[in-house]
C-alpha cells in the first residue's frame, strides 16, 4: 500500500483567495516545506506555500502564551471569524499594536500599498475623528503598549504637529510615526519637531534597500538618496527609529544581511522590521506563486546573510508565533551582541572600560518566555534595559543601560487570502482602528474592512458556515 508524499498535520479554516469564501485547509509537511491545501466549491483547489522551514514551523507551535484580554470588546460574534471584527469576544489577544490612518493621501505612488493611498486620494480625517480613533484605542487597553500614527503619509496631514500632541496626551506607553520619510528628508524644522515629542517617540521609517532599483519597483521612484538624507537627519537629532523594509522575494531579500548590517551601525536606529509583501491592496508586479516570502523563509535568508544573528537568537513570539519572531541584540562599545541567545551564557560584553556579565542577569533564562511575550512595548530611550524589556531585572553595571543601547530585529509577517488561517488570526496583536472606531486585525482589515470592501462583501453574500 503506497504512502502518501506529505505528512497530514492539521485543519484549520481559510479562505478562497477568489470569493474570500470560507473553506477548510489542510496543512501538510512536504519534503521539508509547509503547504496549506484547500478547495473552494466554486473556484476549486489551491496549494499555498506557508514555510520553506518545518522544523520552525513547528517550533512556533510552541511558543504560546494565553492571550490578554482588551478592557472591552467592540463587536458581537454573529457570523464567526473573520467576519464580525472587531475586537469581537472570539478574538483571543488584546492589541500590542494599534495603526490610526490619519489620511489616505500620499506624496507617493507606491506600486506596492496595502493602503492603496496615492496622490489622487485627498481625503485627510479631521482631528476630531482621529481623537476619537486614539479614543477607542485607550479605551480598549487602557494604557495602550504602541500607537502607529499612519496614513496614507502621515507628515502630509496638514494638523500632523496637532494629531502626535493630541496621541501624546494621552497614556500611550510608545509613539511611532509610520512615514516614508521624505518630508523629513527635504524640511529640516520638521524634523527638529519631531525630536519634541520624546521620550516615548520613535519614527518608523520605510526603507526598502541600499539600491536604487527596489526603491523604484516598490515605490515608483528612485528614492535611495532622499531615504539617506532622512536617515542622516534622524541620527543628528537622535531620534529613535525602526527601519521597516517591504521584501520581496528576488528583489531586495538578497540585502536582508547588509541592511541588518546597516542598521547596526546608525545612531538613531533602534531596530528593523522585515515584512514580506501582503498579497492585499495595491500590489503591481506582484505574483504570489513566484514572489512570497513566509516568515520561514525570511528568517532562513537572515540567518545565511547575517554576521550578527543565529538561529537561537531568532524566535517566535508567543502571542502570535505564526507571524512575529523577533531577536534582540546589545550595543555598548562598538560590539554587538545578541541578547536572545546569549541569556544565561557565561558571555562577557566589554566596552568603554565596563563590564557587564550575562552571569549577572541568568534569572531570566527562566523568563524568556515572558520576555517575548511583552516585547511589544518598547519605552522612551530614557528608560533602563530591565523597563524597556518588561520582565528583565535590573542588570548592576558601571554603566546605565538605554534604549540606544537596545537594538530590536522583527520579521513580521502579515497574512493574506492565500494563508490565511482562522487558527491564526484570532491570536492577531497588530490592529488598525476603523474610522467608525472598531479595532480590526490588520490582516482582516486589509482583505475586509479597508474603504467599502465590507459594504461589498456584506450585500454580495452571506458568509458560508465554516
Amino acid at each position: 500500500m503506497a504512502d502518501r508524499p506529505y505528512v497530514f498535520f492539521e485543519l484549520t479554516n481559510s479562505l478562497c483567495s477568489q470569493c474570500l469564501g470560507k473553506v477548510e485547509g489542510k496543512i501538510l509537511f512536504q519534503e521539508g516545506a509547509v503547504y496549506m491545501h484547500k478547495r473552494c466549491p466554486e473556484h476549486g483547489p489551491e496549494r499555498v506555500l506557508l514555510s520553506t522551514d518545518e522544523a520552525f514551523y513547528q517550533l512556533q507551535r510552541q511558543f504560546l502564551k494565553p492571550g490578554q484580554l482588551p478592557k472591552h470588546f467592540n463587536t458581537e460574534t454573529k457570523w464567526g471569524c473573520p467576519y464580525d471584527c472587531g475586537l469581537c469576544p472570539d478574538h483571543e489577544q488584546h492589541s500590542c499594536l494599534t495603526l490610526v490612518e490619519v489620511t489616505d493621501h500620499c506624496n507617493l505612488s507606491c506600486p506596492v500599498c496595502y493602503a492603496e493611498s496615492s496622490p489622487r486620494r485627498p481625503n485627510h480625517r479631521s482631528l476630531q475623528q482621529v481623537e476619537a480613533m486614539l479614543d477607542a484605542v485607550v479605551a480598549n487597553e487602557g494604557e495602550p503598549d504602541v500607537v502607529q500614527i499612519s496614513g496614507g503619509e502621515p507628515t502630509i496631514h496638514p494638523q500632523i504637529d496637532e494629531i502626535l500632541k493630541a496621541a501624546k496626551r494621552r497614556p500611550i506607553k510608545h509613539l511611532m510615526l509610520n512615514t516614508n520619510g521624505l518630508r523629513i528628508a527635504a524640511d529640516p524644522a520638521f524634523a527638529e519637531q519631531l525630536a519634541g515629542y520624546a521620550p516615548g517617540f520613535e519614527v518608523y521609517l520605510q526603507f526598502d534597500s541600499l539600491e536604487e532599483k527596489p526603491h523604484q519597483v516598490l515605490r515608483g521612484e528612485r528614492l535611495l538618496e532622499r531615504k539617506l538624507k532622512a536617515i542622516e537627519r534622524l541620527n543628528e537629532l537622535d531620534i529613535s527609529t525602526t527601519l521597516v523594509v517591504t521584501l520581496k522575494k528576488g528583489l531586495n531579500d538578497h540585502e536582508i544581511g547588509k541592511l541588518v548590517d546597516f542598521a547596526l551601525t546608525q545612531r538613531a536606529v533602534r531596530g528593523i522590521t522585515l515584512q514580506p509583501v501582503q498579497h492585499a491592496g495595491r500590489t503591481e508586479g506582484f505574483d504570489p506563486a513566484i514572489h512570497r516570502l513566509t516568515l520561514g523563509e525570511t528568517r532562513q535568508k537572515l540567518l545565511a546573510q547575517s554576521q550578527v544573528f543565529s538561529p537561537e537568537d531568532v524566535l517566535p513570539v508567543p502571542c502570535h508565533p505564526d507571524c512575529l519572531a523577533m531577536a534582540y541584540a546589545l550595543k555598548v562599545g562598538g560590539q554587538v551582541v545578541p541578547l536572545t541567545g546569549a541569556i544565561g551564557k557565561d558571555v562577557l560584553l566589554k566596552g568603554a572600560g565596563n563590564t557587564i556579565t550575562y552571569e549577572k542577569i541568568e534569572p531570566v533564562k527562566r523568563r524568556l518566555y515572558e520576555l517575548f511575550a511583552t516585547n511589544h512595548s518598547p519605552e522612551s530611550s530614557t528608560l533602563s534595559l530591565n523597563q524597556l524589556l518588561c520582565c528583565l531585572p535590573k542588570i548592576e553595571s558601571p554603566t546605565e543601560l538605554s534604549y540606544r543601547n537596545v537594538f530590536r530585529l522583527i520579521i513580521m509577517q502579515f497574512m493574506d487570502a492565500h494563508s490565511f488561517d482562522v487558527r491564526s488570526v484570532k491570536r492577531s496583536c497588530v490592529h488598525i482602528v476603523h474610522p467608525d472606531g472598531r479595532i480590526i486585525p490588520f490582516d482582516t482589515f486589509n482583505l475586509f474592512y479597508r474603504d467599502r470592501r465590507e459594504e461589498v462583501w456584506r450585500t454580495a453574500r452571506v458568509p458560508r458556515a465554516s
